[in-house]
């Protein structure tokens, strides 16, 4: 039974040998007509409004040293995050985010990054970092192993809790679908009464991931200066 469950996450789709699935990462953007991003509409300044409102916490929290157009990079990570958890929320679309090959994948590199350049451009200022203010000097080099740990798991957290997440939302709803043909007719009406106010909560954990996930890389991004 686990294994008919969570093989609702594998890839099928195949044409010539060649997974199409993870093409439903990109490929709903591109189906996006480009005059939606120039004709003036509500959604289309809803969605300017979000970005703006993104833009200004992103920059309160990387503070005055950050480079100019680095929001941008953390607004980009959100935006692709929560379309392909929107996506997965749509029957017979890959969900590409309940994988750790793809949310590992941008995990590890964002993390490198931050570490290199803050290691070879503000060595004093990380090693700073090790040690908390106000240690004991007898639990330094205690406090320096156990911050050194918590850094290093940052990427392996980033990506288990978005793919945990996603996983989580998905499995209750197939099982919910699954009990379908076994109830009588009147418990149909409240199982799908269950299914809608589910997928209801699982839109809100869509967008609240993709946040998650963007604001927890700029955190992690404004500790290197």
């Amino acid at each position: 039974m686990m294994t008919n469950l969570f093989s609702t996450f594998d890839p099928s789709t195949n044409i010539f040998n060649l997974s199409l699935n993870w093409t439903s990462t990109f490929i709903g953007l591109l189906l996006i007509p480009s005059l939606f991003w120039l004709t003036p509409s509500r959604i289309n300044i809803m969605w300017n409004k979000m970005n703006l409102t993104l833009h200004n916490e992103f920059k309160t929290l990387l503070g005055p040293k950050s480079f100019n157009g680095t929001t941008f990079i953390f607004i980009s990570i959100f935006i692709m995050m929560m379309f392909n958890n929107f996506l997965g929320l749509f029957p017979y679309i890959f969900t590409s985010t309940s994988h750790l090959v793809l949310t590992f994948t941008i995990a590890l590199p964002l993390w490198l990054s931050f570490m290199m350049f803050g290691w070879f451009n503000h060595t004093n200022h990380m090693f700073t970092h090790l040690v908390p203010q106000g240690t004991p000097p007898a639990l330094m080099s205690f406090m320096v192993l156990i911050e050194t740990i918590s850094n290093i798991i940052r990427p392996g957290t980033l990506a288990v809790r978005l793919a945990a997440n996603m996983i989580a939302g998905h499995l209750l709803l197939t099982l919910l679908g699954n009990t379908g043909p076994s109830m009588t007719m009147n418990l149909i009406s409240m199982l799908i009464i269950g299914q809608m106010l589910l997928l209801i909560l699982e839109s809100a954990v869509a967008m609240i991931q993709a946040y998650v996930f963007s604001i927890l890389s700029t955190l992690y991004s404004s500790e290197v200066y």
